[in-house]
């Protein structure tokens, strides 16, 4: 006779001790489950905790292949390359003869061969220290320059106050680092060197002093230069306002309901709580089947055209979180085929839930296997309904079939592991982003699906976003090729910090987009046909920078007590005249709290 079935209880038990009366409720939590949730902890006492747990010896490894490195082959490269010179000069003084012209030919080829790859990594170890260190350091003093100003000068400002208070911030932070940059090379200038010789390759040791000089020198120069530029380019772009206003409907148009969901978060555990709420927000994962039950109650009677989320479906990328949240997902098939979801940093970035000390080598398998996971179970939803486009944003396959070569060895990968599967996969994520759901017929609604994490193996600074040139590349490719279409441009980060008071200055750091000011600069040209939908702050606020419309979603399930009722919207997008895409006023639904517990 075959055993029944064992299946786990959906609805809330009843919260009273066990009989006998227990000392500590587990399905309460503790201390441990606040661990690493800024919304429980100080960020100071986080940092702490961070320095006394994290492994000295792992991290600084890190730093000499993340900073160290790069920093050596920026200054040793003018070093060499002179010394090369040099050495040529000299070959072609005693050349004669044809014996000698070969000779030259010879030289010439193989210092060629040799300096390009060397070209390469002095460039691809530029842009690797220029995200890791030049660009978020700016960030840092930007919104530090900020969140002063409107402290000493913002409370009673409207949102314009606000956004010329940001600008003037903006242009006084550049020109602040860039007299501190400035600075910094003024005073290794004395111990820098520029001109190399080829007794200096023999004897390295007396290249260490110049090259590291010289690294400075270069970072430097460039981060005082840069400053200004990225100072002054954020403070004259279209500042964040709120939305005066939504569009009417112009008559006879065609609409889009849209629900956007994000920072879903789903955990592992039936009674486990999340990193960032800790103990102060909702246990398990029943607000989440709530919400789609109601979600599929909404679809019956007015149907939705699109479900979009942008990114942390789940709460830190392990595999039982992936399992939770698409056997949610299979129980609502309707709302499955709809359903468009891009990755968020707690998705790819977080190393370890519990303990925000851990960091993974920047060849661990680690972030590897998280990227795998979350492709997987994008593929799984929506692999047969996105595409993959090339550099000249044309659609080449589905997602499914550009993954087919790949089965195997991302099967094998996550099933054993290891350095070398892990290397054969370097570049496979990154080079599926933008992602396009391609618009139905010629002026439809199309999506771009963007991947925004930054690469970093830290869990403190899991939240950084960046764009990458390419993906913004093939993205104005593929807006180029279809004119008459309108788009839902979607990511995880919001672009730039947004004209809201915030209570801390950690509210602002590490979370928007490095590069944002460049990506709406990017967006300019499509601004009247296209909105921006993303999540990442747990905020609902919609509003725009210049013509470009911003939404940002707020977390359904994040944000307050069990008891708290939380909400989402459904956006609805209308085709205006000229190919302009519409916003329409909003629907709000609200998910109600656990009254049981």
């Amino acid at each position: 006779m075959r055993a029944p079935i064992m299946t786990r209880p959906t609805a809330e038990p009843d919260s009273t001790p066990a009989q006998g009366g227990a000392l500590v409720d587990p399905r309460q939590g503790d201390i441990e489950d606040d661990a690493s949730s800024p919304g429980q902890r100080s960020l100071l006492a986080i940092a702490g905790s961070l320095l006394v747990e994290i492994s000295l010896p792992k991290l600084l490894f890190a730093w000499t292949v993340s900073l160290l490195l790069p920093a050596v082959l920026l200054g040793l490269a003018p070093l060499i390359a002179t010394a090369w010179f040099s050495s040529v000069s000299e070959h072609v003084l005693e050349l004669t003869g044809i014996g000698a012209a070969l000779l030259l030919v010879a030289v010439i080829a193989l210092g060629w061969f040799g300096w390009r790859p060397l070209f390469r990594a002095a460039e691809t170890n530029f842009w690797s220290l220029n995200a890791l260190a030049v660009q978020p350091g700016y960030a840092f003093g930007r919104e530090a320059l900020r969140h002063l100003a409107e402290l000493a000068f913002g409370r009673n400002a409207d949102a314009a106050g606000r956004a010329r208070l940001r600008a003037a911030s903006s242009a006084g932070a550049g020109i602040v680092l860039c007299l501190c940059a400035a600075a910094a090379a003024i005073l290794v200038w004395p111990f820098s060197r520029w001109i190399g010789s080829v007794p200096d390759l023999v004897l390295l040791h007396r290249l260490i002093v110049p090259t590291l000089a010289n690294a400075v020198m270069l970072v430097s120069a460039y981060l005082a230069f840069a400053s200004l530029v990225w100072g002054f380019a954020d403070a004259t772009m279209d500042q964040p306002l709120d939305l005066p206003g939504f569009d009417a409907a112009p008559s006879g148009c065609r609409t889009w309901r849209v629900a956007h969901l994000s920072d879903l978060h789903v955990i592992g555990e039936r009674y486990g709580f999340r990193i960032e709420s800790g103990r102060g927000g909702p246990r398990g994962n029943q607000r989440l089947a709530r919400l789609m039950v109601r979600l599929a109650a909404i679809h019956a009677v007015d149907p939705l055209d699109l479900i979009l989320v942008t990114g942390d479906m789940t709460d830190a990328g392990r595999a039982t979180e992936w399992a939770e949240f698409l056997d949610v997902v299979a129980l609502h098939r309707d709302l499955a085929a709809l359903m468009v979801m891009l990755p968020g940093n707690h998705d790819v970035n977080i190393v370890d839930r519990a303990n925000p000390a851990r960091l993974d080598l920047p060849f661990s398998p680690g972030k590897r296997l998280r990227q795998m996971r979350t492709l997987s179970a994008v593929a799984a939803v929506q692999g047969e309904r996105v595409h993959v486009v090339d550099d000249a944003g044309k659609p080449v396959a589905t997602l499914n079939e550009a993954l087919a070569s790949h089965r195997k060895r991302i099967a094998a990968f996550a099933e054993r592991g290891g350095l070398r599967r892990a290397a054969g996969l370097v570049g496979l994520f990154d080079d599926l982003f933008p992602m396009l759901l391609p618009p139905d017929r010629e002026d439809g609604l199309g999506v771009l699906i963007l991947n925004s994490n930054a690469d970093t193996h830290f869990s403190f600074t899991n939240a950084l976003g960046l764009v990458s040139v390419e993906q913004m590349r093939r993205l104005a490719a593929v807006l180029g090729r279809l004119p008459r279409a309108q788009w839902i441009v979607a990511l995880h980060h919001h672009l730039i910090e947004y004209p809201m008071p915030v209570a801390s200055f950690s509210e602002r750091i590490g979370t928007a987009l490095v590069n944002g000011s460049w990506f709406v600069r990017k967006l300019r040209p499509f601004a009247k046909r296209a909105v921006v939908m993303h999540g990442h702050r747990h905020i609902d606020w919609i509003g725009a920078c210049g013509a470009l419309k911003i939404i940002s979603a707020p977390s359904p399930v994040m944000g307050g007590p069990d008891a708290k009722p939380t909400h989402f919207l459904i956006h609805t997008l209308a085709a205006g005249s000229g190919g302009q895409l519409c916003l329409l006023p909003p629907q709000r639904v609200e998910i109600a709290g656990d009254t049981g517990g």
